[in-house]
């Protein structure tokens, strides 16, 4: 199974008994509730993976990594274990289900997928949607954890000075230059010094699937990144940097790392380096 699979593909697999669907769509809009538009539509034989319960709750910064203990348990009940072909989807503008590709990775899972163009390109294909909520079977999934592809603080501190991985920031550019006020209160404006901006967007078409692989190989290179190369990403909280992991993934560098805290820890921190303007 490739990593980006397309919704052709899909629908001629659905029904394999390995096969295991995930709407990954965690909102930022007022208004919206992702578990509430999950039960209203998903694809047939999804379960519905609450992204914003699996966090540590032992911090205040937002969507912190949970511990391999707690996630292994929910993706055991919602079905999701050793053995299974995962695919994930998502019908949220941050392109959400990159999130939850990253972890599961991190975790251990090694058959995982992200649905080109999500639930949006599903429906456009014309292909059936169903209602309400899919019947779950628990399955086993091992614990376990591989810290090589998470970053610190300090870790990003230490890279400020050696400059081992390129740190790029997937914020749009007026919040990485300091231009616009984040939207969480008491994190500062600006950027870690010497950060590459690649904003989310640029990685993907108007349709929202992801560009080719020349088109993200040309992204990164307009960023002034090295694609092959390793990368440290970061964003706002953790969420959009993963799209850029993935996006280095699909061109063959798993050398990618996401700081976890992202500009939510880095911007608050008093005491951090920070930047202001283009990279």
């Amino acid at each position: 199974m490739d990593a980006l699979v397309s919704t052709q593909w899909l629908a001629s697999e659905i029904g394999a008994p390995d096969l295991r669907i995930v709407d990954a769509t965690w909102l930022m809009e007022p208004g919206r509730d992702a578990a509430a538009e999950y039960e209203a539509e998903h694809i047939p034989g999804a379960v519905f993976m609450d992204l914003a319960g699996l966090a540590d709750e032992k911090t205040e910064l937002p969507m912190m990594l949970p511990s391999a203990e707690k996630f292994a348990s929910r993706m055991q009940s919602l079905g999701l274990g050793d053995g299974s072909r995962i695919v994930l989807y998502d019908n949220s503008a941050q392109k959400t289900s990159a999130r939850a590709w990253w972890m599961l990775h991190l975790f251990g899972a090694h058959a995982v997928a992200i649905l080109d163009g999500g639930l949006a390109k599903w429906k456009a294909d014309g292909h059936a949607v169903a209602s309400g909520k899919e019947k779950l079977r628990h399955r086993h999934f091992t614990v376990w954890k591989d810290t090589g592809f998470i970053r610190t603080m300090d870790q990003m501190k230490e890279l400020l000075d050696t400059k081992a991985e390129q740190i790029v920031d997937a914020r749009g550019a007026a919040r990485f230059e300091g231009r616009e006020a984040e939207p969480r209160l008491g994190v500062n404006p600006g950027h870690m010094p010497g950060a590459k901006n690649l904003p989310m967007g640029e990685l993907f078409d108007a349709d929202g699937t992801y560009k080719s692989k020349d088109g993200l190989k040309a992204a990164f290179e307009a960023a002034g990144v090295d694609p092959t190369q390793p990368i440290a990403a970061t964003c706002g909280s953790g969420i959009t940097a993963a799209t850029v992991a993935f996006a280095a993934h699909l061109l063959g560098n798993d050398k990618v790392a996401v700081y976890d805290g992202s500009w939510s820890e880095w911007g608050a921190d008093p005491d951090t380096a920070k930047a202001i303007g283009a990279a």
